[in-house]
C-alpha cells in the first residue's frame, strides 16, 4: 500500500494551495478579463489592479505604483539588476553580494563582471549564526561601491538577514540596495514603510501561495533602474517611447492575470489566518523536526536555529542525493537535494557537496514532521549501522 504523500520542498514552490486560490484560477480562465485602458464591455474583475493593491498592502509599500509584476523572482532580479548598470553608461561601478545568495543574483552578476561592467565584492556569512553581519558589509565597502544585491533570508540555511541595519549602513555610503525577498514574503513580517530597501523582490508561487509564472518588485525611485523590456502597455499608445512613469515603464505586454488572481488569493488567506499564528506553527514544526535529528549523532543540520521554515541537513556516509531518493522511494516524502541553487552557501558549510532540504508551509501537519523526523532518523540509524559493522 503506497504511503501517503507528505510534501516537504516549499521553498522551490508550495504545496498544497489554498482552495481559494485554485477557486480564483478557474474563474479567471472562465470569465473575460476586463483590462483597465485597453478595452471596453461589462467589467469584470480587474486583477492587475486588486493584485497590486494587495501585494502593496501585505509587503507595507508607500505606494501600489511602486508594485512591479514580472514572472518570477529572477526576472525581476533580472530586470533590476540589468537596468541599474545599463543607467551608468560610462561607469563600472563596484556591486556587492553575499555567500548566502541564489544564482538568480550570483550568475547576473557574475556575466556583468566577465564582460567588465562591474567590479564584484562577495561577503562571508558568518557560520555559526548563518548572517552576514554589518561589520562584513562594512569591510567591503569601497569607494566606488553603488550597489548591493543581498538575499533576505537563505533558501539553504533559512537565517533572516538584518536588512535594517545593513541598509542603513549602505545608504550612509549612498549604496542601492536590492533585497531578495523570495524566501521571505509569507512567512515573515514586512514593511517596506520601514525597510531601508530602494528595491524588494518578491516571488508568487513559495510562501505567498500562488501559482508559478508570477512575481515582481517594490521599488522606491523609479529613475535609478532604465527600463530593459519595451513594448505595449495599453498607455500612450502614440508614443513610440516606453512610459516613463509607474508601473508602465516596466510593465510591456500582457500581464498573466491568472497568476495575478491567484497571488490576490493567496495573500488574502494568509491575512485571514493571520501571517503572526502561522509563522509560529511552521517555526514550532520546524523546531520539532530539527530536535527529533539531534537524537542521531550522524546527521549534521546545518542551522539549527532556522527564522523560516528551512531545514538543510547531511547524513554521515550517506550521499545527499541517496537521501532523498529513499525519503521517495521508501517513504514517499518529497524533499530536495544538492546545491540548491546557492554555491557558495554549500562550500563553506558541507566542503560543496549539497545538502538535502526540508521546507514546510502552513499546509504541513504536525504529523507529516513526525513522520518525516522518523524516517530521516530512521535512513540515520541504519546508515550508522552499516557504517559500524562495516
Amino acid at each position: 500500500m503506497t504511503k501517503p504523500l507528505i510534501y516537504m520542498n516549499n521553498a522551490a514552490t508550495s504545496w498544497p494551495k489554498p482552495p481559494e486560490v485554485l477557486e480564483a484560477v478557474a474563474d479567471c480562465v472562465r470569465n473575460p478579463v476586463f483590462e483597465a485602458g485597453r478595452g471596453s464591455g461589462i467589467k469584470s474583475a480587474d486583477y492587475v489592479a486588486e493584485a497590486r493593491e494587495d501585494v502593496s498592502r501585505f509587503l507595507g509599500a508607500e505606494d501600489s505604483e511602486n508594485i512591479i509584476f514580472t514572472s518570477n523572482a529572477t526576472d525581476s532580479l533580472n530586470i533590476l539588476i540589468s537596468g541599474f548598470i545599463n543607467a551608468r553608461k560610462g561607469c563600472v561601478p563596484h556591486v556587492l553580494t553575499t555567500e548566502l545568495d541564489h544564482n538568480s543574483v550570483l550568475r547576473p552578476l557574475h556575466e556583468f563582471e566577465r564582460e567588465n561592467k562591474i567590479g564584484l565584492g562577495v561577503v562571508p556569512f558568518e557560520k555559526d549564526n548563518c548572517r552576514v553581519s554589518v561589520d562584513a558589509v562594512e569591510a567591503a565597502v569601497q569607494k566606488d561601491t553603488k550597489l548591493m544585491v543581498m538575499t533576505h533570508a537563505s533558501n539553504v540555511l533559512g537565517s533572516v538577514q538584518n536588512l535594517k541595519e545593513i541598509g542603513d549602513l549602505l545608504h550612509e555610503h549612498g549604496i542601492f540596495f536590492i533585497a531578495d525577498g523570495a524566501q521571505t514574503a509569507g512567512h515573515v513580517n514586512i514593511n517596506l514603510k520601514s525597510l531601508p530597501v530602494d528595491a524588494f523582490v518578491f516571488t508568487g508561487h513559495k510562501g505567498l501561495l500562488g501559482i508559478s509564472g508570477t512575481g515582481g518588485f517594490y521599488l522606491r525611485d523609479a529613475d535609478k533602474i532604465e527600463p530593459t523590456r519595451f513594448g505595449g502597455t495599453g498607455t500612450n499608445s502614440v508614443s513610440l517611447s516606453q512610459p516613463r512613469e509607474m508601473p508602465e515603464r516596466f510593465e510591456a505586454g500582457t500581464h498573466n492575470y491568472p497568476g495575478l488572481a491567484a497571488l490576490s488569493a493567496g495573500i488574502k488567506f494568509i491575512e485571514r489566518e493571520g501571517l503572526k499564528k502561522l509563522e509560529a506553527q511552521t517555526v514550532s514544526q520546524t523546531n520539532f523536526i530539527i530536535r527529533e535529528f539531534a537524537k542521531q549523532d550522524n546527521i549534521t543540520v546545518h542551522n539549527k536555529y532556522p527564522d523560516v521554515p528551512v531545514i538543510s541537513f547531511n547524513i554521515s556516509g550517506v550521499d545527499n542525493d541517496d537521501v532523498g531518493f529513499i525519503l521517495s522511494k521508501v517513504y514517499n516524502i518529497v524533499s530536495r537535494t544538492g546545491l540548491h541553487c546557492a554555491p557558495l552557501v554549500h562550500k563553506k558549510i558541507d566542503g560543496g557537496v549539497g545538502s538535502v532540504r526540508l521546507s514546510l508551509s502552513c499546509f504541513t501537519t504536525d504529523g507529516e514532521c513526525e513522520t518525516t523526523a522518523n524516517a530521516v532518523c530512521e535512513v540515520a540509524e541504519n546508515a550508522h549501522t552499516k557504517v559500524c559493522s562495516a
